[in-house]
């Protein structure tokens, strides 16, 4: 077993990760930007180095940088959470080159599972469904208008090095065409740097189901069953769920093992997640492969009972899973909200600034995993996910009705949050029914940004807010009232304290 572990992340994830080497007494080691000098997952971490500037460009993604931390720190292996360097085929390489450990998938199945239109192609072969589309991407514009006119319309224009919603563009007739391509290129040239596009057959309003698998070494490939993914907004997932509620006994196996026969295709090692498409009818349809922990994965880790993390760091040590297929079980249901620093009113734009006061929830079946707290900065810089807020149920209902009390008593002042959607969501008919699909949020985006009524905890809460400051208010006019008035500036410095407050 690994003695310590460097950490290539910042935020929740980061502490997540380190929280699980703590339990198996393996040192930590944090990497930060200036930006994040004073952030939590700092704060945790038993080493941590400087890697740069702010940017991303400038810090988190500079493999020479992080590798030498991790050398320096005496670590055997990296672990990259999830986003930045998580799903990089060369900076996997150069870590092994580096004779550290890379917790993941190998480099070879990163490169093929992340260029979409191989992925395609291998799950076509190994037998798995998928969305009718091109399995190459197109070459030129006059491709795509014969494609997607042989197609059928809708169609949907993908780009082929990525995911997570970027050059994407549904295209519903032949006038729309022309310019979607453009965009879509442009798109995926910016984010990948490869402004490859293919096409797919679009699948009016579908839900998306994903499957958590993890292979080790020894040649056993597990699935540990579905999360509901359809509350998205701009292709970005905001509610999940464990288990989904239309997915039997019967689709969780057949589920469970086409995403174990995508996996095994693609000589999967360590943890990953298959994600599907699924229309009304409950057809199933592969849509890609994330070679990372996801996001969401707690949801699966509270149904389920399995430490997903502590299993990653298993089975890149060489060791096998701790669990067989027959082990597990699926318990209750588990819902996820991410809680963003945003303003879901402005086009979601990030609310950044200083979070003056941060309260979680608490109680029974209720998990946060937070990477921020009162007194942090949400930058420009980096996503504005504050926290995970996760509750389970002994069924759904339950759970739903224990989120939507988490959050009342969540509390974050100083930023915007998407508080306020989500305790509309649940609160929704058609989410209480999970009637749902992928076009929930913009099908009910009016309904979805009304103000909930506040809740006596929160008018309890501000209330002592609002004393706290009034309090500090009359110090501070005290103090300006009472200095001495023996210059101008020293006048005007009073007049703006008083001002101020």
């Amino acid at each position: 077993m690994f003695s310590t572990i460097l950490v290539a992340n910042r935020g929740e994830i980061a502490i997540r990760i380190m929280r699980a080497c703590r339990e198996m007494g393996i040192k930590s080691v944090a990497v930060f930007s200036e930006a994040d000098a004073k952030a939590q997952h700092v704060r945790y971490a038993d080493q941590t180095f400087l890697l740069g500037p702010a940017p991303a460009a400038e810090s988190y993604l500079v493999f020479d940088k992080v590798i030498e931390a991790a050398q320096h720190a005496g670590a055997e292996a990296i672990h990259p959470g999830y986003g930045f360097l998580s799903e990089n085929p060369a900076f996997a390489r150069k870590v092994k080159r580096a004779g550290l450990v890379f917790i993941g998938p190998k480099p070879d199945t990163i490169k093929l599972l992340g260029d979409k239109t191989a992925a395609r192609k291998r799950m076509i072969e190994a037998g798995v469904p998928v969305v009718p589309g091109t399995e190459e991407p197109a070459a030129d514009l006059e491709e795509v208008r014969a494609l997607a006119r042989d197609m059928g319309y809708p169609v949907l224009l993908k780009a082929a090095a990525g995911g997570g919603g970027k050059g994407m563009r549904v295209v519903r007739e032949a006038g729309e065409l022309d310019r979607s391509y453009r965009l879509a290129r442009y798109e995926a040239a910016s984010a990948f740097s490869d402004d490859r596009i293919y096409l797919e057959k679009y699948i009016e309003r579908p839900r998306h189901i994903e499957v958590q698998v993890i292979a080790d070494t020894k040649g056993r490939t597990v699935h540990l069953g579905e999360r509901e993914c359809s509350i998205q907004r701009r292709h970005q997932k905001v509610v999940e769920e464990c288990p989904s509620a239309i997915v039997d006994e019967e689709m969780r196996e057949r589920l469970g093992q086409a995403a174990v026969k995508a996996a095994k295709s693609a000589n999967y090692l360590n943890a990953g997640t298959v994600e599907f498409l699924v229309d009304r009818e409950r057809n199933f349809y592969f849509l890609e492969v994330n070679t990372r922990l996801q996001v969401e994965h707690p949801v699966t880790e509270m149904v389920t009972g399995i430490d997903l993390v502590r299993e990653q760091i298993r089975v890149a040590a060489g060791l096998p899973l701790s669990f067989t297929q027959q082990d597990i079980s699926w318990r209750g249901s588990a819902i996820e909200c991410r809680i963003y620093a945003e303003d879901s009113a402005n086009n979601f734009m990030p609310s950044v600034g200083c979070i003056r006061s941060y309260r979680e929830p608490g109680g029974p079946g209720v998990r946060v995993d937070s990477g921020l707290a009162a007194g942090d900065e949400v930058t420009v810089y980096y996503d504005p996910l504050i926290a995970k807020l996760l509750c389970w149920g002994g069924d759904r209902d339950q759970a739903i009705a224990r989120m939507k009390r988490a959050l009342e008593e969540y509390l974050i002042t100083g930023v915007k949050t998407g508080i306020p959607l989500l305790r509309q969501v649940m609160s929704h008919e058609s989410y209480v029914d999970a009637d749902i699909s992928t076009h929930f949020i913009e099908d009910n985006m009016r309904v979805l940004l009304e103000k909930p009524a506040v809740s006596q905890y929160e008018l309890e809460t501000l209330s002592v807010l609002a004393c706290a400051f009034d309090y500090q208010a009359q110090k501070c006019r005290q103090k300006a009232l009472c200095a001495p008035r023996n210059s101008s500036w020293k006048a005007e410095k009073r007049r703006k304290a008083i001002d101020r407050f």
